[in-house]
């Protein structure tokens, strides 16, 4: 029912409006759990009539799944696929693992779900739903972002429901700068109102008023409080007042646990068949209602079983498995014991099809495992090998690190710990990612293994924190590394210069100077050399012999890079240092053409902590191309990214916007914020980037003098990029 939420239910009901006469319509409805999200969804299906619906629903444990969510959304639709050019219905394909392929192009999946969602409402009005946006993954959600973004006279209205995280769950926040609708609690008229409705036998009022203040307004759980609670054993509580209504809330969790908890009790009311039935449901993410019963049929559980817990008002078994609330189905699975889980895990593999699923199959198989199991182990590892070949780092980086705990042989198990951590990092996980290196260490490990978990350990600390003394972490890994693998050392000093660079004039160490003398013993490149390897020369030469002479250099790198196409993990190799050169060298086709391909091949890989830097450099060229409100979404998604995966601020791109848009207080404020964060952690390239910001600030508001001192410090510091950004308001 709903209490109030009639502004809320008018924003909806326009969008559905607007739609019927030809326009289009996006709305993400932010919220914490049981506040009302789901219900406004059910009412937008309910009140768009003459509208096909599709919807998807977020599920925490399907977030390594590359595309899963927006399969769930556009399978209904996949009849219409035909009718998309060859190479879109070739992206989503693959991406759907419906056929072949190499990694698909993210832009080409976008483009090709945009096509798909507007040749469905050609023939009517199409609504499409997505709950638990949160726990989308990276892949869907970014696609759907992409459509967001897009949509025009589609005829289509888009409705996003996401919950609010705690500060320990983060996510990459794609959906910001889309229109939004906040929903609170409910006044406490309207809080009493339905709790009334609820409950229909006599309430102490002193009980009526906790459920009211610890409810906060969420409506469920108004409603699933008193429905859920044990009657007391006595009319007074350790909480010193009367219940005489027989409720006993405890203090100490939050809303949404609490909820939870109702759930749980009220399941675990039910016969044992039931239970293990609900908590096979809850391990099947998909809603497979045939997986689901050919798995109660491994168990000895007959459909009889599942009249309790719908009748409970738990559980709907139709074409799809649905709970009544997205908490049903945490609650029972956290509720259950480990033996049960693995129960359930096992009969969901049993129930898998080894040939059409064996990724699922193969994580349920690794669910109900008790110790270990190497041909288990062996089947996640190519399963993580098939999710990177799709462009899902942290579908491959989940599978490797359950591999890991199922293996049992010391060799074995380091190594795939070692590879799991590399997954890990490079998918924006670097505290998993040190824990997973912490078992690679323990090894046995060869002297390259050895040489490698250390390259790892500096590029860790790189991304936490970006301080000074990590140039001389990668120094020392790149001279390990150079007689066992030349390539992979001279990658290594390439990174050691770029860790030098940010460390800026702030190093406390060994500085850009003394990181490309260090350089200079690296081992010969290949032949013919790698855009990377004509980089580091180049830049070798611009530190040790200056600007001219590494000129000629330095743009033969970056004709390399300009030719090497592909989405393959070398394309992104040595990209951000190409990009501050392309800077250096006024190269302004060239930089945007990088600083593009730098966050695609970031999005199709997955990589959020180089994702996160590259959107930060691409937003800053745009603010050069005066593109401010495209500049500002990036940089909004960089720092969603950035709090994410818990590394330090990327300020560059918001103090240039607000130096390029003439917000004196607020550019000073950005910078003097950002000097005092890097400072402590040794992150120079952000002050000189801030005095060219602020150089460009004064000498646009007229500001002479404070222009001149401000692009002073940049050029005196001579740096890659921002010494050459800080010369133009210092000649104007």
């Amino acid at each position: 029912m709903f209490r109030d939420r009639r502004a809320e239910r008018e924003v909806v009901e326009r969008l559905l409006a607007q739609t019927r006469d030809g326009r289009s319509g996006v709305l993400v409805m932010r919220g914490e759990a049981g506040i009302g999200k789901t219900a406004l969804l059910e009412h937008a299906r309910d009140a768009a009539a003459g509208y096909r619906v599709v919807r998807a629903t977020g599920v925490e444990s399907e977030m390594e799944f590359a595309f899963a969510g927006l399969h769930q959304l556009c399978a209904p639709l996949l009849d219409r696929l035909g009718a998309l050019p060859d190479p879109q219905q070739a992206a989503l394909g693959v991406a759907f693992g419906l056929r072949a392929g190499d990694p698909p192009d993210r832009f080409l999946v976008g483009l090709a779900t945009l096509s798909l969602l507007a040749e469905a409402a050609e023939e009517r009005p199409l609504l499409c739903l997505v709950d638990d946006a949160q726990w989308l993954g990276a892949a869907s959600a970014q696609i759907l972002a992409f459509v967001a973004r897009r949509l025009e006279a589609e005829r289509m209205v888009l409705l996003f429901a996401l919950r609010d995280l705690g500060p320990d769950r983060g996510d990459t926040e794609v959906l910001a700068g889309l229109p939004e609708l906040r929903l609170d609690g409910l006044g406490e008229a309207d809080a009493r109102a339905l709790l009334a409705a609820a409950v229909h036998a006599p309430l102490d009022e002193r009980v009526r008023d906790r459920i009211i203040a610890e409810a906060r307004g969420n409506p469920l759980a108004l409603l699933e409080l008193p429905r859920g609670a044990e009657p007391a054993p006595s009319a007074e509580l350790a909480g010193g007042f009367g219940l005489a209504g027989g409720f006993g809330l405890p203090d100490a969790l939050g809303v949404p646990r609490r909820i939870e908890e109702s759930f749980r009790r009220r399941s675990g009311r039910l016969p044992a068949d039931t239970q293990l039935l609900l908590l096979v449901a809850a391990a099947e993410p998909v809603g497979d209602a045939a997986l689901l019963w050919r798995a109660a049929e491994h168990l000895g559980i007959g459909a009889e079983a599942a009249m309790p817990a719908e009748a409970a008002g738990l559980l709907e078994i139709g074409a799809r498995v649905r709970f009544s609330h997205p908490l049903v189905r945490s609650a029972i699975y956290r509720a259950a014991a480990a033996p049960d889980r693995r129960r359930a895990h096992h009969a969901l593999a049993e129930a898998s099809d080894p040939q059409t699923d064996p990724d699922r199959r193969a994580w349920h198989r690794a669910q109900s495992v008790r110790g270990t199991d190497e041909t288990v182990a062996a089947e996640l590892e190519h399963s993580g090998d098939r999710a990177r070949s799709r462009g899902g780092l942290a579908a491959a980086a989940a599978f490797l690190e359950r591999a890991v705990v199922l293996t049992p042989e010391p060799a074995e198990r380091a190594r795939r710990a070692l590879a799991a951590a590399h997954a890990k990092h490079q998918a924006g996980a670097p505290h998993a990612a040190s824990e997973l290196l912490t078992v690679a260490a323990a090894g046995p490990l060869d002297a390259l293994q050895h040489a490698r978990v250390e390259l790892l350990r500096a590029q860790i600390a790189f991304v936490l924190t970006r301080g000074s003394d990590v140039p001389g972490m990668l120094l020392d890994a790149a001279k390990t590394l150079a007689p066992l693998d030349a390539a992979l050392a001279r990658e290594t000093y390439l990174q050691a210069l770029e860790a030098a660079i940010h460390a800026g004039p702030l190093s406390q160490g060994r500085g850009a100077l003394e990181a490309a003398e260090a350089a200079q013993a690296a081992p010969a490149p290949s032949t013919p050399p790698r855009p990377l390897d004509l980089l580091l020369d180049g830049v070798v030469t611009r530190f040790t012999q200056g600007y001219e002479a590494s000129a000629p250099d330095l743009r033969r790198a970056l004709e390399a890079f300009r030719d090497q196409l592909g989405a393959e993990d070398d394309g992104r190799r040595g990209l951000w240092l190409a990009c501050r050169v392309a800077f250096m060298l006024f190269d302004d086709e060239t930089l945007y053409e990088l600083t593009s391909r730098h966050v695609r091949l970031a999005r199709d890989a997955g990589a959020l902590a180089t994702l996160a830097t590259a959107l930060n450099f691409h937003a800053t060229i745009m603010v050069n191309n005066g593109e401010l409100s495209r500049a500002a979404e990036l940089a909004a998604e960089e720092s969603a990214i950035t709090q994410s995966i818990g590394a330090p601020p990327l300020p560059h791109a918001r103090l240039v916007l607000a130096a390029y848009r003439g917000r004196q207080s607020e550019t000073s404020e950005l910078y003097a914020a950002a000097v005092r964060d890097v400072t402590e952690r040794g992150e120079g390239t952000v002050v000189t980037l801030g005095q060219a910001a602020l150089a460009v600030l004064h000498n646009g508001l007229g500001n002479y003098e404070a222009a001149l001192a401000a692009a002073t410090g940049p050029c005196d510091y001579d740096e890659l990029a921002h010494s050459s950004a800080a010369l133009p308001p210092l000649n104007q």
